[in-house]
């Protein structure tokens, strides 16, 4: 059968590709983010159209068109930005009146409403499940007879799924053609989960401010003087704490020595190599946004950019800019954290094609019969 998709707020592609390697065709990939179209339509057999979103929600027609006319089942993917939503956003519980990105799932609702697609696809954070915007999504799709996944289905922990890092997304699926679930996780015993060192243990070390000349995305920021002091008396799996007990008060950011920051462990950390990382965020590249120095302490700096890449399960061809200048490190980071990570998207693009195949199965034996 045909399965084709259209893949809105697609950034770098990390969904698309997933699909991709499942068989599922993706006609097009929609995002406002100019530099979003290098990395999508030289990584994935797609085209990038870049758009914004709420305007074709007041006209979805243009969405209907991606479709080819002869596919036998039309998926709808919109994984909308998770910042309004997620833990380490600023946006203050319940005042959604400034945040701009705060309504494009209703957006999606209403393109959803007019396109009628066969099967639905969207990630997000955890948090949003508790959201009113998106209960009214759920309740949308229930009133025009899909029929969603099991909640507990849509709890999706990377590490159960190979994905070597503690991220936590909520995953939605719904189709009009009866029950559809992820598949159950490959990993279930914490001893199976893929680890830091597994996945980046093999790249050439790096210093500070050093780029790799044979792997471009293989490059550190550089760290100021008090960074680098800091993570040269930083363990693996330690936190500030170490150096308050080593009597270093100097390092000791202004959070920490207030009793109100005392409780974020994370920043200026190194990782523990034997687990999976930490979620990887659009600022995983610096020093002091979680913990994110590599865990080997010869090498006292943050993630490289093709680290991050990797620990997102991106492969490490994978290419994110075409010159380096024009994008810069913040852009690129950006498009790593916000990704889905690919290898969600294949299982995702698994549960698809197992629940078209299961369908057609159930419709030959009924013709059979």
């Amino acid at each position: 059968m045909d399965i084709s998709a259209v893949d809105m707020f697609c950034g770098a592609g990390g969904l698309t590709y997933g699909l991709e390697q499942v068989g599922i065709s993706v006609n097009r990939g929609l995002d406002i983010d100019r530099h979003s179209s290098y990395p999508y339509e030289t990584n994935t057999n797609s085209s990038f159209r870049r758009v914004d979103i709420k305007p074709l929600a007041r006209d979805p027609e243009p969405i209907k068109q991606m479709f080819p006319w002869k596919a036998d089942v039309k998926v709808l993917a919109a994984c909308a930005p998770c910042q309004p939503y997620s833990t380490l956003s600023h946006a203050k519980k319940g005042d959604t009146t400034d945040h701009e990105k705060w309504g494009l799932l209703d957006d999606f609702r209403k393109i959803v409403e007019y396109v009628e697609p066969d099967v639905i696809v969207t990630e997000n954070v955890l948090q949003v499940r508790h959201d009113d915007t998106y209960r009214q999504f759920e309740e949308t799709l229930k009133e025009m007879g899909y029929t969603l996944n099991d909640p507990e289905n849509r709890k999706v922990y990377g590490p159960e799924y190979g994905i070597p890092q503690k991220r936590k997304r909520w995953v939605l699926l719904a189709s009009q053609e009866g029950p559809i679930q992820l598949p159950d996780p490959l990993h279930t015993d914490e001893t199976e989960y893929p680890t830091v060192r597994e996945t980046i243990g093999h790249l050439p070390p790096l210093e500070a401010g050093e780029i790799h000349p044979d792997l471009g995305l293989h490059r550190a920021r550089t760290l100021s003087d008090t960074n680098l002091e800091r993570i040269r008396h930083m363990e693996p799996g330690a936190d500030w704490r170490l150096w308050e007990e080593r009597g270093l008060d100097h390092l000791l950011a202004d959070c920490h020595k207030k009793d109100s920051g005392r409780s974020y462990k994370a920043p200026y950390s190194r990782m523990r190599p034997d687990e999976p990382s930490p979620t990887i965020t659009t600022q995983f590249y610096n020093y002091g946004s979680g913990r994110f120095g590599h865990y080997d302490t010869a090498q006292d700096r943050a993630l490289s950019l093709l680290e991050g890449a990797l620990l997102q399960t991106f492969p490490e061809e994978y290419e994110f800019y075409d010159n380096f200048d024009d994008v810069g490190v913040k852009n690129v980071g950006r498009l790593i954290g916000n990704a889905v990570p690919p290898l969600l998207g294949q299982h995702i693009g698994e549960a698809i094609v197992q629940h078209v195949s299961g369908t057609v199965s159930t419709a030959s034996a009924k013709a059979d019969d």
